[in-house]
């Protein structure tokens, strides 16, 4: 299904086609929402603190986790008090707001909460209802809440939005479900207060829109690989010129494929769907070679005890020029709206 959607959104296979009327059906519903969010009818919470969006107009991965990362990071050096609210993707329904810490159970909470809580260390909540996760970790004291995910989630009102793009497959044939991959339309991008693009762009033309002219380019970069079992970490480089396993159960696995191969690994490809629930016995590929995975599918094995099993984090990585001015203006948006 993956290739067969990809080839459709991303490699210009006519058969989108069929979809269109579908899609008209899809942004119908889409308008229709957005309007009784904006007349009333649909009910808006605000915050007791500012809400920063961090998210994307298309499905599939675009690098919102490590720019959420990133950005929490980043606010908590200026003096920020951050906190995160996540839908919990790929964990067990709810009907409350859970905290999440590191010690956290994915197949409860998701994958990508405990991989949040694990590398910010700041308070993290998941929940459905962003606007109740918003207002628990507001009484848990923190001063600015971060949303994963959350960009066609109005009930929460926000004070800030980021969009991320995924570089090299852009927003594909920049049509709406089921015909193209976006959720909303390109002029969404007209909204959103920041465009960021994970890799270096490739869409050019006469559609390209004012938000994506002034986008943000950053990169995701690995350099040491940590054993699953923690017995050891080793540049990455260290694996160059051998064969492993390449394991990734998230929205664009062939980034992550793409990255190792880039660093002269000669990767055999395992593409899991997005936040699938991947357990060791899924990982014995019946040979010696190494397996690398993603830091997202690391959280759902836990420790184990083979040394063949490696997980591969990634950093974010944007130039100082460009980042400085940009926190400068999140930073002012901030504290302007947490003045008395």
């Amino acid at each position: 299904m993956y290739n067969w959607l990809h080839r459709m959104w991303y490699k210009g296979a006519p058969y989108y086609r069929l979809f269109i009327p579908l899609s008209g059906m899809y942004w119908l519903l889409i308008t229709l929402r957005r309007f009784l969010y904006q007349i009333g009818l649909f009910g808006r919470q605000k915050a007791a603190v500012p809400v920063v969006v961090v998210g994307n107009i298309t499905t599939g991965g675009t690098g919102k986790t490590p720019v959420t990362i990133w950005l929490v990071n980043a606010l908590s050096t200026r003096g920020f008090t951050p906190g995160i609210v996540s839908r919990g993707y790929g964990g067990s329904r709810s009907t409350t707001s859970m905290r999440v810490d590191s010690a956290s159970d994915p197949a409860v909470v998701g994958d990508e909460p405990v991989l949040l809580a694990r590398r910010t260390q700041c308070p993290v909540v998941v929940d459905a209802n962003r606007a109740r996760a918003a207002q628990m970790l507001a009484d848990d004291g923190v001063d600015v809440i971060v949303a994963d995910d959350g960009l066609q989630h109005y009930g929460l009102e926000r004070t800030y939005e980021i969009c991320v793009i995924d570089g090299a497959r852009g927003l594909g044939n920049r049509l709406l479900l089921p015909a193209g991959p976006l959720r909303e339309t390109i002029a969404r991008l007209e909204e959103v207060d920041q465009v960021l693009i994970n890799g270096q762009r490739h869409e050019e033309g006469a559609d390209i829109t004012a938000g994506e002219q002034n986008a943000i380019e950053f990169n995701l970069v690995a350099s040491e690989v940590e054993r699953l079992n923690g017995s050891l970490a080793r540049s990455i480089e260290r694996f160059s010129g051998t064969t492993a396993h390449g394991v990734a159960a998230i929205g664009n696995p062939a980034r992550f494929f793409d990255m190792l191969r880039a660093h002269g690994i000669q990767v055999i490809e395992h593409a899991f769907q997005d936040h699938a629930a991947i357990s060791q016995r899924d990982l014995e590929f019946g040979d010696d070679f190494d397996v690398l995975m993603t830091e997202k599918d690391a959280v759902k094995l836990g420790h184990v005890r083979s040394d063949k099993y490696w997980v591969v984090p990634v950093d974010m990585q944007i130039d100082a020029a460009a980042a400085g001015p940009w926190l400068e203006q999140v930073e002012s948006r901030l504290r302007s709206e947490m003045e008395p």
